[in-house]
């Protein structure tokens, strides 16, 4: 008889069904890919960063695909955090998939005031820190790169929230474990790796670059083994879960960050590609589980053989 593989997870208090997240920023505010398919059948979503103000983001052309991946320089473009509660939220109301709100701030203190607005507010399952954002209190230097200030952030964070906390690390770092072990020192829940790296292109024609802010972040298939590599870094550096992230394209990709200590995985550059990539994801895993008798995939996380 075939078995009902569990693919459920917990990722830093919150328990999800299965370990498959919508990546912020590729499924907008949780419902623009509804029409393909119903949002509840993944994992949790992760919402479209926001701000505490509206934010136009970075003129066009600000996209740019590359080979075998896709240079952005959105400029982190959103509504709000209190047009966001207001005016989306409520249309995820019957989404049984949890909903996590990724925020970014420009000082520590705006982080920490996102966190407290969005403390009190159902629907709203757990808070994504993106660390990747300048710090203008101190000229411009990211977050993420300094384990200081990337521990003030959390703490800010933690600080003023009771929803589970997960901070989402810059790969463009000397050394991803020391970010790692500072946040989890500050009280964070969960660490997604990894962000966007640092990339640009030139229009040898114009002489120009392709991207009007000059420099994107890069994502897509051309990422995914130096991400694989920092989710690795940060699996063996820390005792919280880790949500891997970077290229991951089906079902294959996703089985290779689980194996090297994933709790979780997130689909991105995938979902404008195929629509769909995220939902046929969970099958692939699921028939994975399957074919390998495997009745839970917990047994299967973190089961690299390194010898």
């Amino acid at each position: 008889m075939a078995i009902t593989p569990d693919l459920s997870v917990d990722i830093g208090g919150l328990r999800i069904k299965n370990p498959v997240i919508a990546a912020s920023g590729t499924f907008g505010y949780g419902t623009e890919l509804s029409p393909f398919y119903d949002p509840s059948l993944l994992g949790a979503i992760v919402v479209k960063g926001l701000s505490l103000q509206p934010m136009p983001g970075n003129p066009p052309p600000r996209t740019v695909e590359t080979p075998c991946g896709l240079l952005n320089s959105i400029g982190l473009a959103n509504i709000g955090i209190n047009a966001f509660i207001k005016e989306k939220l409520p249309l995820l109301a019957d989404t049984a998939a949890p909903v996590i709100v990724n925020i970014y701030g420009n000082s520590v203190g705006e982080y920490s005031e996102l966190a407290g607005r969005i403390e009190g507010v159902d629907g709203i399952s757990a808070i994504e820190v993106n660390i990747s954002c300048p710090n203008v209190e101190k000229g411009g230097m990211v977050f993420g790169t300094d384990p200081e200030t990337a521990s003030k952030v959390t703490d800010g964070v933690v600080k003023r929230t009771t929803k589970p906390v997960i901070v989402k690390l810059t790969p463009n770092v000397a050394d991803i474990a020391v970010i790692a072990k500072a946040v989890e020192s500050a009280g964070a829940g969960a660490l997604s790796v990894t962000n966007t790296f640092l990339g640009m292109s030139v229009d040898i024609a114009s002489r120009r670059p392709v991207l009007t802010n000059v420099v994107g972040g890069l994502s897509g298939p051309a990422i995914k083994p130096m991400a694989l590599y920092l989710t690795y870094r940060a699996v063996e550096a820390v005792k919280i879960p880790v949500i891997g992230l970077g290229g991951i394209m089906n079902h294959q990709d996703a089985i290779e960050f689980l194996l090297v200590g994933a709790r979780a995985i997130q689909v991105g550059t995938a979902n404008f590609i195929n629509p769909r990539a995220a939902l046929e994801i969970v099958h692939g895993l699921r028939n994975f589980c399957e074919r390998e008798n495997l009745s839970d995939i917990n047994h299967l996380i973190g089961s690299l053989i390194k010898e």
